[in-house]
């Protein structure tokens, strides 16, 4: 099945603190993500999740996110980002930020 890097982010209505997002990285570590909002309106991960389709990578992706939202006790802001990206989409943007460099 293949592995897909999922961005997602949510938006909200105060600054996040250092804990908090230490906690959301805390709570995604298990699916080799990170975290990130320190001092931010906004939280987001970056996790892999195994899936048959794009489509379905961003609704698991999705799932994890509030799973892991939770377990933070972070408040549960509406997504504003989901950026589902496999392994091949990733050469091919290398590739074509090489190609505008040379």
């Amino acid at each position: 099945m293949p592995s897909w890097s999922v961005t997602v982010e949510a938006d909200g209505d105060r600054p996040l603190g250092r804990e908090e997002i230490v906690a959301l990285a805390d709570a995604v570590a298990r699916h080799d993500g990170v975290a990130s909002g320190i001092g931010q309106q906004t939280y987001g991960v970056q996790i892999l999740v195994e899936a048959p389709s794009r489509d379905e990578a961003a609704e698991r992706a999705k799932e994890l996110f509030a799973e892991a939202v939770r377990e933070a006790g972070l408040p549960p802001w509406p997504v504003s980002s989901l950026i589902p990206m496999s392994e091949q989409d990733e050469l091919e943007e290398l590739f074509a930020h090489e190609q505008r460099e040379a």
